[in-house]
């Protein structure tokens, strides 16, 4: 029995999770959940996984959660603040962690699993974003083990699985991306958030949903697969695939390529990471060759959508670039969400936060957080800025 602690467990991901672990009952046990602000949701999950704990990021909420678990009829203890959620990450009570935490809220307790020697499965494409080497040398130190979520991610490991390190170091990865509501959009100028926020293939909360729409979802992907994978970005290449069937490809040095299949459905890469090396049913109804009528692919657009270009330039820059380049979206689609700024706004703010910023190269975690911090502090003074002058 593998004791499971769900980080963000209100999510889609964290859903899915629940909802593949509740198959298992005699495999797997749920020892903690968390949210960041949805205590009714949070006690429920509580209630139906039958957590020891629930944890509430905001300190706020503390009250609240108490009363939603006793009204919920779950007897898991209440914890609340970013503090315990990375406590939870670490205990001892833990084998396995679910990282599921929207944006960069979720850093610091990937690392604080990863410094615990967890079995860490990764949603939280964030901390690999910002945390780069520094995490993988955590990982590697402490005999961690991590398994990415993403159906990308997952993909590509599946693909790679059984390859020497001479032909992982000859081969090329292909992510693949739907390429979002807009694929055929020329103008973008008068993009609404209800359209911006609504996914042809995948059902996601709003920032992740966004960020697929700008193509910057992808951007990151390239820089987690960068890392996840260490694959220089040259290797690394990205190719729209609407129907979301080829989740991802792997090329090998003779030509041959082999691509992980599949419904777009997050429950398959969850059961995946968690069986491995065993497959587990997800719940998930298998493809049919016979209902796929066309597989279309096609080259992104790097005009429309420059934010999968800022990627690949922040890996080039190195240093913080990427740190900068997070913290500079997650401001901006924000403040589109909020109508503070326009969908095309986000890119010009990460371009110019990305060469307008530059600070020094962060070595631990305290550093990394630091730097989100002030970019996020100057990405938000742009919005502020470019507001004003819309005013004006």
């Amino acid at each position: 029995m593998e004791s499971i602690a769900i980080l963000g467990a209100t999510g889609s991901i964290g859903k899915s999770s629940l909802d593949v672990i509740s198959r298992y009952p005699d495999r797997f046990t749920v020892y903690a959940v968390t949210a960041n602000s949805s205590v009714k949701k949070l006690a429920q999950a509580a209630k139906d996984s039958g957590a020891k704990v629930a944890v509430i990021a905001d300190k706020e909420l503390l009250e609240a959660l108490q009363e939603e678990l006793r009204a919920a009829g779950s007897t898991a203890e209440a914890l609340a603040g970013s503090k315990a959620i990375d406590e939870i990450a670490a205990s001892p009570e833990v084998d396995i962690v679910i990282g599921a935490i929207v944006g960069a809220a979720g850093i610091s307790s990937t690392f604080k699993a990863a410094e615990a020697g967890k079995k860490l499965l990764l949603a939280n494409k964030e901390s690999v974003v910002c945390g780069g080497r520094i995490l993988m040398d955590t990982i590697k130190a402490s005999g961690a083990v991590l398994m990415p979520v993403d159906s990308e991610h997952n993909a590509i490991f599946q693909c790679l699985v059984g390859a020497t390190q001479k032909a992982r170091c000859e081969a090329n990865i292909i992510l693949t991306c739907s390429g979002g509501p807009f694929r055929q959009r020329q103008d973008l100028s008068d993009v609404t958030v209800e359209e911006a926020t609504h996914h042809p293939n995948w059902s996601m909360g709003k920032k992740i949903t966004v960020d697929s729409a700008t193509l910057m979802n992808k951007g990151l992907e390239v820089i987690e697969a960068r890392w996840l994978f260490d694959f220089e970005p040259e290797r690394i290449q990205v190719v729209v695939h609407p129907q979301s069937v080829i989740h991802s490809m792997v090329q090998y040095a003779d030509g041959v390529i082999i691509a992980q299949m599949g419904a777009p459905d997050m429950r398959n890469t969850i059961a995946y990471s968690l069986g491995f090396p065993e497959r587990l049913d997800a719940g998930v109804e298998p493809l049919n060759f016979s209902k796929i009528k066309t597989l279309t692919f096609e080259a992104p657009d790097l005009k429309r959508f420059p934010q999968l270009g800022y990627a690949y330039d922040a890996l080039k820059l190195g240093g913080a670039a990427s740190i900068v380049l997070n913290a500079a979206n997650e401001i901006g689609v924000e403040a589109f969400i909020q109508g503070k700024i326009g969908f095309t706004d986000i890119a010009r703010l990460c371009h110019a936060m990305m060469y307008g910023f530059q600070p020094p190269t962060p070595t631990n975690l305290e550093e990394i957080l630091e730097t989100d911090k002030e970019a996020r502090k100057l990405a938000q003074s742009w919005v502020e800025g470019f507001c004003d002058k819309l005013e004006n």
